[in-house]
């Protein structure tokens, strides 16, 4: 007997405000938050891209910028309505970015994306939850039936969070968010087993509703990853900029302080942006140069973004 499919759409759009990367989340009937989503209309949706700008359309009343294809989530049971006998739920999440969307026709929410995954935000040295973590994930490594799954627990907690002698790796978004969830550290991982978790669980991070922070995650290593080698930061921030405005809105994508001069010398050097002759006298301190993006630069570089991101002092 063939069984039903319904086609999703997911959308992580992410802001950058106050020097913080937020992720547009609305409420679900379990009062947890998720990511805006619609179904796909076979009938009147040409594409897949189509659909979902339409929805964020009509529940925003704003247009999206930029969007790309994220990746397609069907594991089964992923949504509590398919655990429930309702058809197989597919989800194709896009990753949107955004300088200013109001959520407010949606009864959405701007909520800073380290909430949910507070072991990526470095900027302020090393997060004080990866003690806790890595003693929760020793505790499971120990409970492995055999050594060598023990060894390979430890080998996977070590790489994966920068324990050990490891260093961190701040690609390696979902990664942690997958070790963590298969370790059942996350609330996202009992509730999946249809289980409320004990008031004894050790848990990290806030959760969502579904499988949409392993979905903010992706996003989230995604865009960490294609800062390397593609301009998006420029997507979110304004026309013209400091380039220590620049420089924060890098740091808080990244999660990582950056040293400045290096930085700067990447950016000017790389002909990522170009002077504009003004002066912002709103620093509050001593007035800075305005830049704007080189849009030349995609026809000079094949990977015109801000390079490998290294921590400053490191």
């Amino acid at each position: 007997m063939s069984r039903d499919i319904t086609v999703g759409l997911n959308a992580v759009i992410v802001s950058v405000r106050e020097d913080e990367p937020r992720v547009l989340t609305v409420t679900d009937a379990s009062e947890l938050p998720m990511l805006p989503s619609g179904a796909l209309d076979p009938e009147s949706d040409r594409t897949l891209e189509l659909g979902l700008r339409g929805w964020v359309r009509h529940q925003t009343g704003r247009e999206l910028g930029y969007v790309e294809q994220l990746y397609t989530f069907g594991d089964e049971g992923r949504d509590p309505r398919e655990r429930a006998g309702g058809p197989r739920m597919l989800s194709v999440a896009y990753l949107a970015l955004t300088q200013d969307l109001p959520a407010e026709a949606a009864g959405g929410h701007w909520v800073g994306c380290y909430g949910f995954l507070p072991w990526e935000d470095w900027r302020n040295e090393r997060p004080s939850v990866l003690d806790d973590i890595g003693q929760a994930l020793d505790a499971w490594a120990r409970q492995a039936r055999s050594g060598a799954e023990r060894e390979r627990r430890a080998e996977r907690t070590e790489i994966c969070f920068g324990l050990g002698g490891a260093g961190w790796d701040g690609y390696r978004v979902l990664e942690r968010y997958e070790l963590l969830y298969g370790a059942g550290l996350t609330y996202e991982s009992w509730v999946d087993k249809g289980r409320e978790p004990p008031a004894s669980a050790r848990l990290f991070g806030k959760p969502m509703a579904h499988d949409h922070r392993r979905i903010l995650a992706t996003g989230l290593a995604r865009l960490r990853g294609k800062l390397r080698y593609r301009p998006l930061v420029f997507e979110l921030i304004e026309d013209q900029f400091t380039l220590a405005q620049l420089q924060r809105v890098v740091e808080a994508l990244a999660g990582l302080r950056l040293h400045t001069q290096n930085f700067r010398r990447l950016v000017e050097r790389g002909g990522l942006v170009e002077k504009t002759g003004r002066i912002d006298t709103r620093t509050g301190g001593r007035p800075a140069e305005l830049f704007r993006f080189r849009r030349e630069v995609l026809r000079e570089r094949r990977a015109p973004g801000v390079g490998a991101l290294s921590p400053r002092g490191r």
